[in-house]
């Protein structure tokens, strides 16, 4: 009963912080620019949330190793929700600049960085890893997704009716709640004298130890990389095409809906099917489709119902990825792998945010989304388990050593 409600409280601490942060996506560039008056500053939250992601393979390393408890995370969180209040406080007062927005950023950066990972791989723990650790991870990013279809319209309900800055309040008071509901987590990561006694392991030493985790992150830095072509090409393609924002609106509806539709069914499917042949499979779609996306863009139903496919794939894909994660490490390990994952995916897509303007900008729209597409392809047929197949030993998705026992828990 325990680890029941511990899992209740960890996926509704990932619903709640979740959606506060989607809602404040719409929020935070208007009070920004209602504050300073400069459209720069808009982005730069964003921005220097980016910052100590993209570092925390130097900073984090030995940080991560002590988030083993529900409390501990629960005092990451707290941390962000300081980071959260600069901004709100700030404009209360009538003081809020770029300083306090970039502030604000670093602070709430390095606590999601180190709090994402730990929620993951805490959930694991409690779940004794395998097949139910993998069950349950598909359901905390189905409580992810949910947002996306939530948050949206619920943002643009409470800025028309109270503002903007009412929903960073909101924010921080959903993490707020988030950190009570971690501090009730009695489950905690299952004591090893092994790795008691050795250091943290270093991020590229676990992806050198497991091959088929090496071969899933590779391909979702690859898929993050070529993220900006769905997003920005599509919005570019509207512009050009005399309809600015229809494009990118039925894109981003249909990949929305399927990757909802997509978290449903992992739960089920995801400790069914074979996890690297999954996880390319899903990277060999969407590229597939954003490859097929300029040819089709006289049609917004078209549009929608090739984003809905390739979001359907992707829960099935990071459902497998966490199971490979779950069922090839444990302890710190397990850590650092879901850190590591974290790391090259999220870092890869803020870079070619950054950049992709300027690629786009050179290449255009629809090629870059052909060129994006087709690098996702390779990837997939690359890393996946056909052309170079792992050695006989790593093909099946076996538990860590010590560990089949606990695999047969019931959540």
């Amino acid at each position: 009963m325990t680890t029941r409600r511990d899992i209740a409280a960890m996926l509704t601490t990932t619903f709640v912080t979740w959606l506060g942060q989607r809602t404040t996506a719409v929020a935070l560039p208007l009070v920004a620019l209602a504050e300073t008056g400069s459209a720069w500053t808009t982005g730069l939250v964003g921005g220097a949330v980016g910052l100590p992601m993209l570092t925390s393979a130097w900073w984090a390393r030995g940080l991560r190793q002590r988030l083993t408890t529900g409390p501990a995370l629960a005092a990451v969180l707290a941390i962000q929700v300081l980071g959260l209040l600069v901004v709100p406080v700030g404009a209360a007062v009538g003081a809020v600049g770029p300083f306090h927005l970039a502030a604000a950023g670093l602070v709430t950066g390095a606590a999601t960085t180190l709090s994402g990972p730990g929620q993951r791989a805490l959930l694991a723990d409690i779940c004794a890893g395998g097949d139910a650790a993998a069950r349950m991870l598909a359901w905390q990013d189905f409580a992810h997704r949910s947002t996306m279809i939530l948050a949206p319209p619920l943002a643009g309900w409470a800025v028309t009716v109270g503002g903007p800055l009412r929903l960073l309040w909101a924010e921080a008071a959903g993490v707020a709640l988030g950190a009570v509901l971690l501090l009730a987590v009695r489950g905690t990561a299952a004591p090893a004298a092994a790795e008691e006694a050795a250091a943290a392991p270093a991020l590229r030493h676990v992806l050198a130890r497991h091959p088929e985790v090496c071969r899933a992150v590779t391909m979702a830095g690859v898929g993050g990389l070529a993220w900006f072509a769905f997003t920005l090409g599509l919005a570019i393609l509207g512009a050009e095409t005399g309809r600015p924002g229809l494009l990118i609106s039925a894109g981003m509806t249909g990949y929305g809906a399927g990757s909802l539709a997509g978290a449903l069914v992992a739960p089920v499917l995801v400790p069914r099917l074979p996890p690297l042949a999954t996880v390319a499979a899903g990277w060999i779609l969407l590229g597939a489709t954003f490859a097929t996306l300029p040819a089709v863009t006289a049609s917004l139903p078209l549009i929608a119902v090739l984003a809905a496919a390739g979001g359907l794939a992707m829960p099935l894909g990071i459902g497998a990825v966490n199971r490979l994660i779950t069922t090839r490490t444990e302890g710190a390990e397990r850590r650092a792998a879901f850190a590591v994952e974290s790391l090259v995916h999220d870092g890869a897509v803020s870079i070619g945010l950054l950049g992709g303007g300027a690629v786009i900008g050179l290449a255009g729209a629809g090629p870059t989304l052909v060129v994006a597409g087709a690098a996702q392809i390779a990837v997939g047929l690359l890393a996946g388990p056909w052309l170079r197949p792992l050695p006989s030993r790593l093909r099946a998705a076996d538990p860590a050593p010590g560990r089949a026992g606990r695999d047969r828990v019931a959540v």
